[in-house]
């Protein structure tokens, strides 16, 4: 991982939050630039190649869910969401925005490191090897350069999005539980709001009519499977 993959954005207004993550991330070999705004978190994001986003909720001017918005119109770089509160409320609106994790400032900073850790090992992509390439009717992934297509069509999946998809699609017909979702893709943190949103965001982008889901359907109170088979 060279030093562009290994560079963190912490977008906070505070200078003793940067500096402290800066501390424990550097220790781990992670490189740190920070921003205090929107307009800076941008430009910096623009400049650099960001392997990740630490993003505080709670911002002068522009807050954090909208600076996120921001983010996603022009970057898939994954975002963990920085709170002073704890409110499911603010969780599923920060995942609906795009965030890939939600840490409470409770936290403590190796907590902190370990989640950033985990989010950019989901997000690294994997060797190319051989025919790497799933198909479901008119759903293609490539797992090795991460892309997806539907009916032949590129769609943008934030690294989170990619990793559900594809721990699905490796077991057509498989019954997967919330808790199952949550150990192997979130490290066992969150809750159901948490699995829900990512799938609803999944749907958008991979289904005929979210609403009416054909491929990645609900099962009523206990989690989800994917509904096709390999083409």
């Amino acid at each position: 991982m060279d030093q562009g993959e290994r560079l963190v954005l912490v977008v906070d207004d505070d200078p003793d939050v940067v500096s402290l993550l800066r501390d424990f991330l550097e220790i781990e070999g992670l490189a740190v630039v920070g921003a205090g705004d929107r307009r800076e978190a941008l430009t910096k994001l623009e400049g650099q190649s960001i392997a990740c986003v630490i993003l505080d909720v709670m911002l002068p001017g522009a807050d954090g869910f909208e600076i996120a918005r921001a983010i996603r119109e022009i970057d898939d770089v994954p975002i963990l969401f920085l709170s002073a509160r704890n409110a499911d409320t603010d969780k599923i609106r920060g995942l609906a925005v795009g965030g890939d994790d939600f840490i409470v400032k409770t936290a403590s900073p190796a907590e902190i490191v370990a989640r950033v850790k985990a989010v950019l090992r989901r997000a690294r992509p994997g060797p190319a090897s051989g025919a790497r390439t799933w198909r479901y009717g008119r759903i293609a992934l490539d797992l090795a350069t991460r892309e997806v297509l539907v009916e032949g069509t590129p769609v943008a999946l934030s690294p989170r999005e990619f990793e559900l998809l594809v721990w699905l699609c490796q077991s057509p017909r498989q019954v997967f539980t919330y808790q199952q979702l949550l150990d192997a893709l979130w490290d066992g943190v969150g809750d159901k709001h948490t699995v829900r949103v990512h799938v609803a965001r999944l749907r958008e982008k991979i289904e005929r009519d979210p609403n009416h889901p054909e491929l990645l359907v609900n099962v009523w109170g206990i989690g989800y499977r994917w509904d096709a088979v390999p083409s």
